[in-house]
């Protein structure tokens, strides 16, 4: 009964998360440069995304240089906490042998993959330049990435994202913690220098949809599969 119902509903699984990624990939597009007016493909240089990056690292920039570093570490422990947390959920569920669980905590880690793979490609689709770079005067406290490594999208903000949105949907009430760690560590890649606002945004959008769509599309079969290697 349980695997006629799964089948039941796959094919309304399977249109929901095609239109997720569809509704994803407009919008990264409408952000990519060039997409909201903004002259030229690989540079940015005036409009909003600017005006916000500015502001942001302007209110640190005067900060000592301790600061900075402490900002850019933290920008890295967000990642390290939501990918701790995503080995606590895979644990827990595999000490009790829950193959949903554990089939769920899989798939947000291979979702993950999969958008932070996808992010690299588009980053060599886009070829944005570092606004660290690209803007004269920028207030960056965190070292420009070296050149050729790309702006758009963000890597953090994709993989903050990826594990934020599959972890507060496989256990809704991490959601609390997960979700204000990912906006922290899109944030901090603009407060440091190294992003445009834009860049975090469309990062965090691809990997909240590539995961969501992921478990929207891959939980249940994933599920009866665990649950027949755990011999339930």
């Amino acid at each position: 009964m349980a695997q006629h119902t799964h089948q039941h509903h796959w094919p309304a699984r399977l249109f929901g998360s095609f239109a997720l990624m569809a509704t994803a990939a407009a919008v990264i597009t409408m952000l990519s440069p060039g997409g909201l007016g903004r002259p030229g493909p690989t540079e940015v240089t005036d409009g909003a995304s600017v005006s916000a990056y500015r502001s942001l690292t302007e209110a640190v920039g005067d900060a000592p240089g301790w600061l900075g570093h402490l900002l850019e570490l933290s920008s890295e422990a967000t990642l390290i906490v939501l990918g701790l947390l995503l080995l606590g959920v895979c644990w827990t569920a595999l000490r009790r042998r829950d193959p949903d669980a554990v089939a769920g905590a899989v798939l947000v880690g291979a979702g993950t993959v999969v958008a932070y793979a996808v992010s690299e490609a588009l980053k060599l689709v886009v070829d944005e330049e570092r606004p660290c770079r690209a803007l004269d005067g920028a207030e960056a406290v965190a070292a420009c990435p070296e050149p050729g490594d790309r702006s758009f999208p963000s890597n953090h903000a994709t993989l903050a994202a990826a594990l934020a949105v599959g972890l507060a949907v496989r256990r809704p009430r991490l959601a609390v913690a997960t979700v204000p760690l990912a906006v922290a560590a899109a944030l901090l890649r603009v407060l440091v220098g190294v992003h445009y606002p834009h860049d975090v945004i469309a990062g965090a959008l691809l990997g909240g949809a590539v995961v969501a769509a992921v478990l929207l599309v891959l939980v249940c079969p994933a599920g009866l599969l665990v649950s027949a290697v755990l011999g339930r």
